[in-house]
């Protein structure tokens, strides 16, 4: 028998989450001048966009959102590696000496980060990536850190984290499963 899953953040929650992300990262680069976010597809473009449009609320400054795509370089794929489609990256702006915050919804083994600062060094030369996650389920297999956390989920608990967001799931949710 399987436990329902418990519901780790609602909407509201995710909305405080989000902007306290935003305050923290304008903590850190005070005058957000060379700020830009790159959300990881799918979910953490949605969120890199909702951090964006709170770090305009609080500093009059638009902040460019990208977005990149990792899933060709999965190593947890069944499918070999040349029949994936090709990338959807769209960061339609420079990095170079920008601050980039790489967003994404679940950071776990660290792998999608890694594999996220490659790409991001492919496109240009930032003066600092910085990570950003809603969720730190920890249990990592690489040296990752997350420099801004909405919720850490403990180690020890073994079931697996949804994220929804409305943008894609019509409703903003962080499930235990």
């Amino acid at each position: 028998m399987t436990d329902a899953p418990a519901i780790l953040l609602d909407g509201a929650a995710i909305g405080r989450a989000v902007a306290r992300i935003a305050h923290q990262i304008l903590e850190r680069d005070r005058a957000a001048d060379r700020l830009v976010l790159v959300g990881v597809r799918s979910r953490g473009v949605h969120l890199a966009r909702r951090i964006a449009q709170k770090i305009e609320e609080l500093a009059a400054r638009a902040v460019p959102v990208g977005a990149i795509d990792i899933t060709p370089y999965r190593d947890d794929v069944e499918e070999p590696r040349d029949r994936i489609e090709g990338p959807e990256t769209d960061v339609a702006f420079s990095i170079d000496d920008a601050v980039v915050v790489l967003v994404d919804d679940v950071l776990a083994t660290g792998r999608t980060v890694r594999v996220a600062l490659d790409i991001l060094g492919g496109l240009g030369r930032p003066h600092a990536i910085q990570v950003a996650v809603l969720v730190d389920r920890g249990n990592r297999e690489v040296p990752i850190r997350a420099d801004f956390v909405g919720q850490n989920v403990s180690d020890a608990e073994s079931r697996r984290v949804h994220v929804r967001v409305r943008e894609l799931d019509g409703r903003d949710e962080v499930a235990l499963a």
